[in-house]
């Protein structure tokens, strides 16, 4: 069974940016043809994205790294989470009469530090070969002078309007004249410009501390938030060793704890032995099983997942044979497994970018960044442009959870990124958006390509499920699924029990996925790009 590409793979025989919109793509391209590294192509990627992709990324978020160093043949993990203010405590939300962490506004706002720009900082200078002036010089463009605005955009911002309202900075941004820009507009962030200025000036010391670091402390404790320029100015980036895992002939690094990514190492161990190449491409049988090796990682997720340095994460155990081939006995190839046996919980929706980037020289950046959800927490920091995430809502005020809230804290992390390599040589770079949906989606995209032959645009452009729910008034084991799958793999997985949600053809909410992929022969650089996002790749 086959299907037809929107767009042909991307080639280029020397370096490579993907990322979910064209223009942020282009200006990560210009820093490679500048002399800059992968490093510092990510980054200006990365800026771009906080400005024009707003809804989906800011300056005040959080962002986790794969950096490939070719020149020493290792794959290094940068942790870019922000941590729990010292004010950050679960009694002080009951004190509020609040038994979980809001979801919007200046609690989840500043509950957290930002922790990307730390992150762009302890990467730069590792690895930086252009002064961070011309890495955020396309990011600073478009926020003072403005950029276009796609519709997917302008939808997203008439989608949040209530809760931008809510925030007169925010407001004041993103409606101007009180209305969603419209698409084609020329939308910009001045006060975001000062602030990225003053970070290409100052670096890292400049926005933790400095005006910057000032003025969102001073923005939090005038709202009654929980960071101040102490919280700020302790935020660092963390190095860290990456998790390694193995499918066929693949050997796949993915993000550690706090981050999901061993939920993608476990769902593959956990199928490998069904050797999934012998199933039918979209067919019911393949679907089923994959929709079940992701309800048992979940489970999994859900238990243990925290911030390794307050708790213990099982994680040698959790990707042991001997657990997975216990866990793999409760897969029934006939019927879907009950969810009240292997609970979950949690939620698909969410926001992120997804950057890719391999550089001339075989380095190699998996970088994703995000503000948890649309808008992040709906909070503009005043007169900083910085939109703030709220990931912090993610803790848990249960103080018996190894993810419960506590000064110092990342909280569990759905973003997570992956660089994979065959026969020892780099072989992949490959992230997406889409909350819990993320670990799903790197296991069908690399499952398309391993067990089925897609090169990465068709692996990405492939017909998507994702399980879980939305929303909590849906059930935990409803299984959206894209209209492009045949009618008779749908008519199945819904006779084998599963609760099925027939999505159109194509659904952004199944998340944007990019990566890029490198020819074993000739070494020449293949992108892929979702089109279900505004993304390209585009290569030298």
């Amino acid at each position: 069974m086959s299907f037809d590409t929107g767009r042909p793979v991307t080639m280029a025989a020397h370096g490579m940016v993907c990322s979910p919109h064209a223009l942020a793509s282009q200006a990560g391209l210009d820093v490679l043809l500048a002399g800059g590294s992968a490093v510092d192509a990510a980054i200006a990627t990365a800026a771009a994205l906080a400005v024009i992709y707003p809804h989906m990324t800011s300056v005040g978020g959080d962002a986790f790294w794969l950096i490939h160093d070719a020149a020493r043949n290792k794959v290094r993990y940068l942790d870019g989470g922000g941590r729990a203010a010292s004010r950050g405590r679960i009694d002080a939300f009951h004190a509020r009469g609040l038994q979980q962490i809001p979801f919007r506004g200046i609690l989840p706002a500043t509950v957290t530090t930002p922790g990307a720009v730390a992150s762009w900082c302890e990467a730069h200078a590792a690895y930086g070969r252009l002064p961070m002036q011309r890495n955020l010089q396309d990011a600073i463009g478009y926020a003072r002078d403005g950029f276009p605005v796609t519709a997917r955009l302008s939808r997203w911002i008439a989608a949040s309007v209530d809760e931008l309202k809510q925030h007169p900075d925010s407001a004041r941004i993103f409606l101007p004249n009180g209305q969603p820009p419209v698409a084609g507009s020329l939308l910009a962030n001045p006060d975001l410009a000062r602030t990225l200025i003053a970070l290409a000036e100052g670096g890292q010391a400049a926005f933790y501390g400095g005006d910057t670091g000032r003025r969102l402390a001073a923005f939090s404790q005038s709202h009654s938030g929980f960071f101040d320029e102490q919280d700020l100015a302790v935020q660092t980036a963390r190095w860290g060793e990456p998790l390694r895992g193995s499918y066929r002939d693949l050997t796949l690094y993915q993000t550690p704890a706090p981050t999901q990514g061993f939920t993608v190492l476990q769902m593959l161990k956990l199928l490998e032995p069904f050797e999934l190449h012998t199933k039918e491409f979209m067919s019911a049988d393949l679907v089923h099983l994959m929709v079940q090796a992701k309800q048992l990682a979940y489970h999994d997720r859900d238990r243990w997942l925290a911030d390794p340095l307050f708790a213990d994460v099982p994680m040698k155990r959790l990707l042991s044979n001997a657990y997975i081939d216990q866990r793999r006995t409760l897969m029934d190839p006939a019927q879907a497994l009950p969810w009240d046996r292997v609970p979950s919980y949690g939620s698909l929706k969410g926001d992120t970018v997804y950057i890719g980037v391999v550089d001339k020289d075989g380095n190699a950046v998996s970088l994703i960044q995000s503000l948890y959800a649309i808008f992040g927490s709906a909070v503009v920091a005043g007169d900083t442009g910085v939109v703030l995430q709220n990931r912090g809502a993610y803790f848990s005020l249960d103080p018996e959870s190894p993810n419960c809230l506590h000064p110092g804290k990342t909280p569990q992390h759905t973003l997570i990124a992956s660089i994979g390599f065959r026969n020892d040589k780099l072989w992949s770079v490959m992230g997406c958006m889409g909350a819990d949906g993320q670990p799903q989606i790197h296991l069908q995209t690399y499952v398309g390509m391993l067990d089925h032959g897609l090169d990465i645009q068709e692996a990405i452009e492939a017909p998507r499920w994702l399980s879980g729910r939305f929303s909590l008034g849906e059930a935990r084991d409803t299984l959206n699924i894209e209209g492009r799958f045949p009618p008779a793999t749908i008519d199945e997985l819904a006779r084998r029990n599963h609760v099925v949600q027939r999505w159109g053809p194509w659904n952004e909410l199944a998340g944007h996925a990019h990566g890029i992929t490198i020819d074993p022969v000739s070494g020449v650089r293949m992108g892929g790009s979702d089109p279900r996002s505004d993304g390209a790749a585009v290569g030298h």
